[in-house]
């Protein structure tokens, strides 16, 4: 049976998640996609309707907003951020969110895409949720639970705090983000806006899961340059760019340097955009690593083999152009442990079992935390993320929603 807390927070992600807010990597504006806006007014709707009485967007799309402090004591300032916008990776579109009460480890075969069948088998962290009510949706799309359960987890929390005056704590400050997914989330957020002292992402995965960590990344374009001829007349003097770029490519590790063969602190560089042409051809690669210095490492990696590549094809050449994404916030916390020390005696104390966690990928904390914001990551319940297979357990948010109470007054009580 669901409690109260449960079924409003379930009840608002399922709102949330039918509000198309995908973004878009390839787009030159800020946000990516116009339509995140369309969430982030309703947010900000909500929270003065549930007391928020300062809660606005800016022009690029961030939502602010203040729970305001009902102590005397002079405490840290604490954020908590989650982000709108969904991956580009598969539809966010019309998306049909469907309950399933009181889940009993039985495969779920979603209904507008017969063929995708979530299972415990597939999905081992399911099984550990028998009894949970589950969200996913209808099989043509993913769910938007990355981050839209952390949103519902963080209005319902405000709501929460608001009514309840007997929780004591400093000042909460609420951000919701766009363009997190594309790696852009706080490109154009106005810190002297957010005034906070710390702050938290609500953006993680496991019940209990706190996330210290996550990649150090770049992004890095190889580009090799062939030569142009008339395929008619084209012996001994055409180099096909696609053809040197596809030489290239299969030299690429099979093992041991790859998404698809490394796991937990091991890094890799994943190619993931092609474009390529007679005379020239590109590849985008994501280099990942959780210690900054193995980065040029794994980049002097693809340019050995871009150099051995043009041995193959006299008279091609080539060009690499890196760009710096964001490092493993664990360099910023490491300064202020306490920032995660509170947050495990919340999680106890909420009955949580805290587990430290790494994150393969990013989050906007690591951005947030060289921005003077430490900001670790905080879990939701979302799974099989960027898929039609992702889903949410309810009680995996109420869980989120009591560590954060908590969380509040760890902060006020050492204040």
């Amino acid at each position: 049976m669901m409690t109260e807390k449960a079924r409003k927070v379930a009840d608002r992600l399922m709102r949330y998640v039918q509000v198309d807010t995908q973004s878009d990597p390839y787009s030159e504006t800020f946000p990516s996609t116009e339509k995140q806006k369309n969430l982030s007014l309703l947010l900000v709707d909500e929270l003065q309707s549930i007391g928020v009485t300062d809660a606005y967007m800016d022009e690029w799309g961030y939502v602010f907003g203040t729970v305001p402090s009902n102590t005397d004591k002079k405490i840290e300032t604490i954020c908590f951020c989650s982000h709108v916008d969904t991956a580009p990776d598969c539809s966010g579109a019309n998306v049909k969110p469907i309950l399933h009460q009181d889940y009993q480890g039985q495969d779920i075969t979603l209904p507008d895409d017969t063929t995708q069948v979530i299972t415990t088998n597939q999905h081992s962290y399911l099984a550990e949720r028998i009894g949970d009510d589950i969200i996913t949706a209808s099989g043509s799309t993913l769910l938007g639970a990355d981050d839209k359960a952390g949103v519902a987890i963080i209005m319902q929390l405000a709501e929460e705090l608001i009514q309840n005056s007997s929780v004591k704590h400093g000042d909460i400050r609420i951000l919701f983000t766009p363009d997190e997914e594309v790696g852009r989330g706080v490109d154009k957020l106005d810190m002297t806006k957010l005034n906070a002292d710390v702050g938290y992402t609500l953006d993680g995965g496991t019940r209990g899961s706190l996330e210290g960590d996550t990649f150090s990344a770049n992004a890095m374009t190889v580009t090799f340059h062939g030569i142009s001829a008339h395929p008619g007349y084209a012996k001994g003097k055409m180099v096909n760019a696609v053809k040197v770029l596809s030489h290239f490519l299969e030299t690429l590790p099979p093992t041991g340097l790859s998404p698809e063969t490394t796991s937990r602190a091991e890094g890799f560089v994943h190619p993931y955009n092609l474009k390529g042409q007679l005379e020239v051809a590109s590849v985008d690669f994501l280099i990942r690593d959780f210690t900054t210095a193995n980065l040029e490492k794994h980049q002097q990696v693809l340019i050995d083999l871009a150099e051995k590549t043009l041995a193959h094809y006299p008279g091609a050449r080539y060009e690499v152009a890196v760009k710096e994404q964001y490092r493993n916030m664990r360099e910023m916390l490491n300064q202020f442990p306490h920032i995660e020390d509170n947050a495990v005696e919340a999680m106890k104390r909420a009955g949580v079992e805290p587990k430290q966690d790494l994150v393969r990928g990013g989050t906007d904390g690591s951005r947030l935390s060289f921005m003077g914001l430490p900001c670790p990551n905080i879990f939701t319940g979302e799974m099989a993320i960027h898929s039609k297979h992702e889903y949410v357990s309810v009680q995996d948010m109420e869980a989120a929603i009591d560590t954060c109470m908590e969380l509040v007054q760890v902060y006020e009580e050492k204040g």
